[in-house]
C-alpha cells in the first residue's frame, strides 16, 4: 500500500498518522513506528468520519 503522512504530522512530537487506502478500505498507522498494525476502516465509516475530523 502507499502511504501517505497527514498534512497535520510534522517529523517531530508525537502526533504522526498516516492513511493508505486498498479496495473498500481506508487504513490508519502511527508513523513513528509501523510494527503496530494498522487501523482498517471501510470506505463508508472514513467518509463518515472525516467531518467529525475536520471540525477538530
Amino acid at each position: 500500500m502507499a502511504w501517505s503522512k497527514s498534512s497535520h504530522s510534522s517529523n517531530e512530537g508525537a502526533a504522526c498518522v498516516e492513511v493508505a487506502t486498498a479496495a473498500g478500505a481506508v487504513f490508519v498507522r502511527d508513523s513513528k513506528d509501523i510494527r503496530h498494525p494498522a487501523l482498517g476502516f471501510t470506505a463508508t465509516a472514513w467518509a463518515g468520519f472525516i467531518p467529525y475530523a475536520s471540525e477538530r
